[in-house]
């Protein structure tokens, strides 16, 4: 059945300037659904996922909410330990993306946007009508990431590990757009894809 809502993937590896793009979908007036941002509410204080967490991972919840840094330390390096959260995490994010549509579908938008950091991987792609990668030199990448606090050279590499290539993902995009060659190009190139699925 076709959805009533023409759903857009927007992803992107770790510093590719996807938060940024999101952002300025949002300001272009397009409703977005964040799939991290869903994570982080469902382990916050009061959240979906904090008992089935702590259930899993005795001991990670502090005051309420899931410790992220605690959680880290146990799934990072773990693959298993990884699985047993996403097997708590996607179904829940998937509720609330679901929601999110029918919401976007009763107010008679015409687009949606799925803000999804591993939309490919996840083969998350299959449920969107288009999809954009935001994608910059590696150079580019690498020095925005080690710029955040507590990020070390290990810790990208065992983000990078568990991401598709750049590459590879610019070629199963419907749309590319640059984001290491300023703001304005950014913006500009998001805007030509809006107007490009206008037109279809």
């Amino acid at each position: 059945m076709k959805r009533s809502v023409f759903v857009i993937g927007l992803t992107g590896s770790i510093g590719m300037g996807k938060s940024t793009a999101a952002a300025m979908l949002r300001e272009m007036g397009l409703p977005i659904f964040d799939a991290d941002a869903t994570v982080h509410k469902l382990m916050a204080r009061g959240g979906a996922a904090v008992a089935a967490v702590e259930e899993a991972f005795p001991g990670v919840v502090a005051d309420g909410a899931v410790s992220r840094p605690e959680l880290g330390k146990r799934v990072f390096g773990d693959a298993a330990a990884l699985r047993r959260l996403e097997r708590i995490l996607h179904p829940r994010v998937g509720d609330a993306e679901r929601a999110f549509l029918a919401g976007v579908a009763r107010s008679r938008r015409q687009f949606a946007v799925r803000d999804v950091p591993l939309l490919f991987e996840t083969g998350g792609e299959k449920r969107c009508d288009a999809t954009i990668v935001v994608s910059a030199p590696a150079h580019i990448q690498r020095a925005r990431v080690l710029a955040r606090p507590g990020m070390t050279e290990e810790r990208l590499q065992q983000v990078l590990s568990k991401q598709m290539p750049d590459a590879r993902k610019r070629r199963l995009a419907d749309y590319v757009v640059p984001s290491g060659l300023g703001r304005r190009v950014t913006r500009e190139a998001l805007a030509a894809v809006l107007r490009d699925i206008g037109a279809r």
